[in-house]
């Protein structure tokens, strides 16, 4: 008597261009669409996933569901053994399932103009070598339809006047004739503003068709910025850390999609739970306080600003801190009141590092972590 034996997709061959999490949530959207859900998984495969072979794979099994009284279709194997044959829907439920199990597609290794002499050397990335990969970025999201929402797209059939896609850059950035883009020529500050700028333009389209006639290729549809946003992001940000440039696109807060400065992980999760746990009625101070402090043109006064800020909400929670803390509590606030951070007053110290200005802010921010905590024990879900 021969065993039924199910099937466990092989992920072997597949490889990640995209944020798992990514992968995985526009997926799940697929799965949940009418229609033509079976166009929309092969779209998000050739975007997200290296090569063809998962597209061809999908297109070889069968598009159907198996009848509810047999969910799995079988097939000898010889033996005497039965394999479940999935459909479709299955294979690529599985596969949305099991992303975060994917590799992601690496490099290759350099090749030798790479490593040897005086050749293309990246040890070192010049910002001129940022500027043309960055430019290469946008040319594969311009490939891919993403700015088909703000720049229109051509078709035979269709002789309406496209929008200009430099005054649609030049009404942003104020800089004229940016488009096609031209690295070459750009200065820092127009570099990081296009940077910023192509992060509001991006937007993903979940849907192509392909129109033969007279050869007018595939046209775009059902656009949506979010997830657009996030894979520029992801590809922006790895592009500045391999640059070695300090600066990174914010993926939330007041600055969201705004070039700030790069901290190390515990502070960035610090930011990040003080963002999202804080109270209704004190995040707006929260955010307004974090895009101050770094921002990319930050300063010291920006900075002061910034713990001010931070310092007015712990105010408000004083007498929380006090019934913690007790006659402790006003240590807290001392270094804030005698030092020239708010009250700007004659006898107030203001002669030392700016080195002080961060500490501070990290302690404050820490404390308002500390405050949510305890405002949160007190009021359980």
């Amino acid at each position: 008597m021969g065993d039924d034996v199910a099937v466990s997709l092989d992920l072997s061959n597949y490889e990640l261009l995209w944020p798992a999490s990514l992968f995985m949530s526009e997926g799940e959207r697929v799965l949940r669409s009418t229609g033509s859900w079976q166009d929309r998984a092969k779209w998000l495969m050739t975007e997200a996933l290296a090569g063809t072979t998962a597209v061809a794979d999908f297109e070889d099994l069968p598009n159907h569901t198996a009848p509810a009284s047999d969910p799995w279709a079988t097939t000898a194997t010889g033996w005497g053994t039965k394999r479940a044959v999935m459909d479709q829907h299955d294979w690529f439920t599985e596969l949305i399932g099991r992303a975060s199990e994917l590799r992601h597609a690496a490099a290759p290794r350099p090749y030798w103009p790479q490593g040897h002499g005086n050749g293309l050397s990246r040890d070192g990335s010049s910002a001129r070598d940022a500027r043309r990969d960055f430019a290469r970025i946008i040319g594969e999201f311009a490939d891919g339809g993403y700015l088909v929402e703000v720049f229109g797209e051509e078709c035979v059939d269709d002789h309406s006047e496209l929008p200009d896609a430099s005054e649609v850059i030049d009404r942003r950035l104020g800089i004229p004739d940016l488009w096609p883009l031209a690295p070459e020529t750009w200065d820092e500050d127009t570099f990081y503003g296009l940077i910023e700028v192509f992060h509001d333009l991006v937007s993903r389209p979940r849907m192509r068709r392909f129109h033969s006639y007279s050869g007018c290729g595939w046209h775009h549809s059902e656009f949506h910025k979010g997830p657009a946003r996030v894979l520029y992001r992801w590809k922006v940000n790895q592009l500045l850390r391999e640059a070695g440039i300090e600066y990174e696109l914010a993926a939330e807060g007041e600055d969201l999609g705004r070039l700030v400065a790069v901290t190390d992980d515990a502070r960035s999760q610090l930011m990040h739970r003080a963002l999202n746990d804080s109270p209704p009625d004190t995040t707006a101070g929260v955010r307004h306080a974090i895009a101050l402090f770094r921002g990319r043109d930050t300063s010291a006064e920006s900075k002061r600003s910034a713990i001010f800020n931070l310092a007015r909400i712990l105010e408000e929670r004083r007498a929380l801190i006090k019934e913690h803390l007790g006659k402790d509590e006003g240590a807290l606030f001392e270094i804030a009141n005698r030092f020239d951070l708010r009250h700007r007053r004659a006898d107030q110290r203001a002669e030392y590092d700016e080195a002080f200005l961060d500490w501070i802010f990290w302690w404050y921010l820490a404390t308002i972590e500390l405050t949510n905590q305890l405002i949160a024990s007190r009021n359980p879900i």
